[in-house]
């Protein structure tokens, strides 16, 4: 029961540093690929708290990983991590008012039963 909660604390720190990171580059906007604004465009994101939040928060979670990886067979705990897929997609549409098509929920879905299916094996 630790291991799934550590997994689930890792998911969680990964899917709010990613949510982190949208909200904030959404502020600063879309970024053009030109060499010269390179530095600029570091300064600028590392200057974003939510910028920085997503990657202290993946940082975190890169720790937890260790841990999970030290007591959890890989077969086992990688697949889990695509729960926060799921997340990521559903807090997109809560969150960013993303269109989430038919499809794409169907993909969430699907991941849902595998991730269910191998929870079953532990």
């Amino acid at each position: 029961m630790k291991n799934f909660l550590l997994l689930f604390i890792c998911v969680a720190l990964g899917v709010i540093g990613q949510l982190s990171l949208k909200h904030g580059m959404n502020a600063i906007g879309e970024i053009e690929l030109d060499v010269a604004r390179t530095p600029s465009l570091l300064l600028r994101s590392f200057g974003n708290p939510f910028v920085l939040l997503g990657y202290i928060l993946y940082g975190i979670s890169s720790l937890s990983w260790l841990i999970i990886l030290s007591r959890v067979e890989l077969s086992l705990a990688y697949p889990m991590i695509s729960i926060g897929y799921v997340l990521v997609v559903i807090l997109s549409r809560v969150l960013f008012d993303e269109h989430v098509t038919l499809l794409r929920f169907a993909g969430t879905l699907v991941i849902c039963f595998g991730v269910f299916l191998m929870s079953r094996t532990y």
